[in-house]
């Protein structure tokens, strides 16, 4: 069932429509002049609007246009029965989404309500994705390690400045990319992502520029590559440092001169494209090493911005383990469920060498494989352990302060490890411990072992 608003000055036409569209189950709400609709549509939020053109005192046009400052994506009818060329073409480009000329017909009315609401739908389901990729794409965390880089990135944005983004594997950098781009004037433009590294050698040079037909074996058409379909917008190059030489060189030309031209073809096409560029690598290094353009490198570094690995801000850990939870519960259609302090606490004081990409991953298996209401510093333990600092020892057994201490800690991290294996059954884990039962179980309730869930 659908929302629809009525609007026109002729109680008869008022009727009709609204019993029409009634009898389609539709809730309807009428209105007899421009004023009343802009109130009424603020009070109802229809999901379409029928609105006659000639009214008195305020026109269809008019009206319109206010409906449309109110709520920029209003699904619009026009109707009118002194229908013009001129008329149609001016509600048009005043955002109406059709135009229906009187006497109405009605398997034409029904029609275009069809396509209005599929419209409409339409609008709602691009807005959900657009959610769902803004929240993807969300930089989370209020460390002064990463509020640094916002802070630069918020100053470069406007702007028109190449930003190199450098960073460990896994800490983020396209999502500063991202930023960059979202929080620019190029927003509205395409932002495109060229991987370096996974792309060969021999194409990268085609998948930037595009190629003609019959250039190469298996060039069966004209292309376009990257540099034209970011035009307008950004072109993201990650993985810069992977890049060959030759393809290099290309780039260069383009940044310096604005122009590409295709493999294979000899007319220079203008490009209008901002290019942000990422690395794992020392770029410096490897200009002395031979591997990279020293040239190329100063025209992609006029803005440097370095995203800190996540063993530098610790202090971000819980708050990304909230935002991974949620956003994987509802990617997965898994039941949303918290991590105990103490189960936090252990994922703060590990290294994360694959750094914020190693913990959603971290997160995903946990609320995968662990057991029990709640992620507990036991299942940390247990699943993620061996990731712990100190070549697998976890951070807990290695905060011990003497050697009996560290032996009680260990003896009852592998007790619980192997009841866990064996399904909590005691008898079945005595006997491949080569164990009394009894002094299992003493040793069950010296440490307070209960089976979780």
């Amino acid at each position: 069932m659908a929302r629809i608003l009525v609007v026109d000055d002729e109680q008869g036409i008022r009727h009709v429509l609204t019993q029409l569209f009634e009898y389609e189950d539709h809730e309807v709400r009428a209105a007899s002049g421009g004023a009343e609709a802009i109130e009424l549509y603020c009070d109802f939020r229809p999901d379409v609007t029928f609105l006659d053109v000639k009214m008195a005192r305020m026109d269809g046009l008019e009206t319109l246009s206010k409906i449309r400052e109110s709520d920029p994506a209003a699904v619009v009818v026009m109707m009118s029965g002194h229908g013009t060329i001129n008329t149609a073409v001016e509600a048009t480009r005043r955002g109406a989404f059709d135009f229906l000329e009187k006497p109405l017909d009605t398997e034409r009315l029904l029609i275009v309500l069809r396509n209005a609401l599929s419209q409409q739908g339409l609008q709602a389901e691009n807005a959900r994705l657009r959610g769902e990729v803004e929240s993807r794409h969300q930089i989370v965390g209020r460390s002064f390690a990463l509020r640094q880089v916002l802070d630069r990135v918020e100053k470069v944005a406007p702007t028109d400045a190449r930003v190199l983004v450098t960073g460990e594997n896994g800490t983020g950098k396209e999502l500063i990319a991202r930023a960059v781009h979202r929080l620019s004037p190029r927003a509205d433009g395409p932002f495109i992502e060229v991987n370096c590294a996974a792309i060969p050698s021999e194409l990268i040079e085609s998948e930037l520029f595009g190629h003609m037909k019959g250039s190469f074996t298996g060039a069966v058409e004209d292309r376009a590559g990257k540099f034209e379909l970011a035009d307008g917008g950004t072109l993201f190059l990650d993985e810069i440092g992977d890049m060959s030489l030759a393809a290099q060189a290309k780039v260069l030309r383009a940044l310096q001169e604005g122009i590409i031209t295709r493999v294979g073809g000899a007319k220079p096409i203008k490009v209008d494209v901002r290019v942000l560029a990422a690395t794992n690598k020392d770029l410096e290094e490897e200009i002395k090493n031979g591997r990279f353009r020293e040239d190329l490198f100063y025209r992609l570094n006029v803005i440097p911005l370095h995203v800190p690995p996540l063993r530098e801000r610790r202090e971000d850990i819980p708050m990304l383990v909230q935002h991974f939870v949620q956003t994987i519960a509802r990617e997965s259609a898994l039941k949303p469920r918290q991590l105990t302090d103490d189960a936090v606490g252990r994922l703060q004081r590990m290294d994360w060498p694959g750094n914020v990409r190693e913990l959603r991953n971290t997160i995903e298996r946990l609320l995968i494989l662990s057991g029990g209401g709640a992620v507990t510093g036991d299942d940390v333990e247990l699943l993620v352990g061996g990731h712990m600092k100190g070549g697998g020892l976890s951070s807990d057994l290695l905060g011990c302060t003497t050697f009996s201490e560290f032996k009680e800690a260990a003896e009852r991290a592998f007790i619980i490890q192997k009841l866990r294996e064996n399904d909590w059954n005691v008898s079945e884990t005595a006997r491949l411990l080569d164990m009394p039962r009894s002094n299992l179980y003493k040793k069950i309730e010296r440490y307070d072992l209960v089976r979780e869930g």
